[in-house]
Parts: structure tokens; C-alpha cells; sequence
């Protein structure tokens, strides 16, 4: 028996975004029998009346309406130009109709307040690009608006920062459904990072001006993802970069994002992830070569970033 393919629907405003609708087709569009079969099934709907046409001139057509949101599993709203079109009442229907019945939501940079419109981000932590965060926060008080990430998993709801953190988004619902495995080979066809580090405070405003000459940790960065089993104490690895630990912590977050331990943290559950899906090793040898020391260790973190077990996680990701 033939498995049914996950419809992805892609709803888009009278101008809407040409990069962050091609990211939809490039992840969800293209077929990919050779990572899943059968891969997801993905089409464009019109979100509104009239001509669809691009701010930057080019016109585009679908023949399918909002009748396709009541067959969709997910849902994506890519940037919305909530001010000259606001989402229309129908539109919010259907989109309120869909959650009730279980179909994850997507958002984009400004989608997200297409969700806030229909009432479907209240009480929840949802983000959008840094630049529109205050009046997302404004216009609707009961949504609680974090801008410094790139995206946020609340379960049947995910929303996203600016344009590119919808590739981001869209790899962890792959990663999410597929496994790391998968995730990651997909991120390696479109040559972008299965996961970036970080949040959107490295972006705003460029607050981290260049540094003369050659300031890049890339060497760094690969002797720790080559010493994960190790302790990596901001100590240890600012030595091995023959800095002080403030001046390492320092160039560490203007470079990722993040602290050193969340980094190491991070990559430590994502070759966890891999070997899971990759390896019949026991769990308790999975901990030791990832750093966790044990068995209850990687427990404990795996289920605090991915809230899974790990062998919950191998039984629904294991490859052949």
C-alpha cells in the first residue's frame, strides 16, 4: 500500500515574497526519493482575491484557493504585507478552521502576524524578523514576541525571523519529521548549515563591526567538533586558542551567536542525533563519544532540546 505524502500548502498574499516562497518549493516541492519516499507533496494557494503579483513586478498564478487549506497537514505563511493586505476574514477562518483539526502552522518573517490576526499565537512564544517584532508585540499584546531567535517550535505552531530563517524553519520541520540524517543531507543539496547557531541579535544592526585581519575560530570550531567526548571548558579551548577566557567568550558569540557551551551543547545532541539514526551503538556509548559522560546525561538533554528519549528517537528515525 502506497503511503500518503505529507501536503505542504503555501498560502500567498497579492505581493507575495519571491525568496521565501521558492525556500517552500526548493524544501517541501521538489521530490526527493532518494532521502524519503515518499517525499512531501506541495502546492500554492491564493490567500487572496485578485492578481498575485511580486513587488518587483513579476505576476504569478495558482489555479487553487483556501479549499485547499481544509486538505493541507502543514501549513505555511511566508511574508505578508499585513499593511496595504490585510489577511481577509476568510482567510482567517480557514486558518483557525485548519488548526482546530490539526494542521501544523508555518510562519515566515511578517506571516507570523497573519497567525496573530486569526488568534492562533495567543499565549504563545512566537517570533518574526527583529525589524516588525515591537509592532507584532503592539498589535497583539497577547502574544508573547521573542525577537532574538530564529524561529520557535511551540508543537502545531512554528514561526520564523526574516527571510532567510525560513530555510532554518523549514530544515527543522524536516529534521523534525525525517530525522537529523535526512535534515542534514537536504542542507548539504541546497549548500546552507543544517542548523545555525545564534539568534537574530547577531544580525540587528550589524553590532559586531569586522576585525582587522584574520579573526575567523574556524579552526577552533573544528578541534572542538573533533573533541566533543571531551570536558571543552572555556578555560581549556581558550587556552588551545591562546586567548584569555573573557577575550575567547567574547569572539565566541560575535562569531556564532551563542556561548561556547550552548554551541558545544547543540553539537553534541545533533552527533547524537546522527549516530542514533546511523549506528546500533548502545546509548550508553553514544553518551561517552558525545560528551553527555552517560547514559542519564544524554537523557536528560535530549529530552530538554528535542523533548524525546533517545530511544524513542532511534525507533522513529533508525535508517536501514
Amino acid at each position: 500500500m502506497t503511503k500518503r505524502r505529507h501536503l505542504v500548502v503555501t498560502v500567498l498574499s497579492k505581493s507575495p515574497s519571491l525568496f521565501e516562497i521558492a525556500v517552500a518549493s526548493e524544501v517541501f516541492g521538489l521530490d526527493r526519493p532518494e532521502l524519503v519516499d515518499p517525499w512531501y507533496e506541495h502546492r500554492y494557494a491564493a490567500g487572496m482575491e485578485g492578481p498575485l503579483i511580486s513587488d518587483d513586478g513579476i505576476r504569478l498564478e495558482t489555479p487553487l484557493g483556501l479549499e485547499q487549506l481544509a486538505l493541507a497537514d502543514t501549513i505555511m505563511i511566508p511574508g505578508w504585507p499585513f499593511r496595504r493586505h490585510p489577511p481577509s476574514d476568510e482567510l482567517l477562518d480557514a486558518l483557525r478552521q485548519a488548526n482546530a483539526r490539526g494542521a501544523r502552522m508555518l510562519s515566515v518573517c511578517t506571516g507570523a502576524f497573519v497567525l496573530a490576526a486569526a488568534g492562533l499565537l495567543d499565549g504563545r512564544r512566537a517570533t518574526t524578523h527583529w525589524m516588525h517584532a515591537g509592532e507584532l508585540a503592539r498589535l497583539y499584546p497577547e502574544v508573547d514576541v521573542d525577537p532574538r531567535v530564529l524561529y520557535i517550535d511551540s508543537g502545531d505552531i512554528l514561526t520564523s525571523a526574516g527571510t532567510a530563517a525560513g530555510i532554518d524553519l523549514c530544515l527543522h520541520v524536516v529534521r523534525r519529521d525525517h530525522g537529523a540524517e535526512v535534515a542534514n543531507a537536504l542542507a548539504r543539496r541546497m549548500v546552507v548549515p543544517p542548523h545555525r547557531d545564534g539568534g537574530q541579535a547577531q544580525f540587528v544592526d550589524v553590532p559586531v563591526p569586522a576585525a582587522p585581519g584574520n579573526d575567523s575560530l574556524a579552526d577552533i570550531l573544528d578541534w572542538m567538533l573533533e573533541n566533543l567526548d571531551q570536558p571543552l571548558t572555556v578555560d581549556d579551548v581558550a587556552a588551545k586558542a591562546a586567548m584569555s577566557p573573557r577575550t575567547f567568550a567574547r569572539r565566541f558569540r560575535a562569531a556564532t551567536g551563542t556561548t561556547p557551551r550552548q554551541w558545544v551543547l547543540g553539537q553534541r545532541v545533533m552527533l547524537a542525533q546522527r549516530l542514533l539514526e546511523t549506528t546500533d551503538e548502545p546509548i550508553e556509548h553514544i553518551a561517552q563519544r558525545c560528551g553527555f559522560g552517560s547514559a542519564a546525561g544524554l537523557r536528560a538533554h535530549f529530552q530538554r532540546e528535542l523533548s524525546n528519549s533517545p530511544l524513542a528517537y532511534r525507533n522513529a528515525f533508525r535508517l536501514a
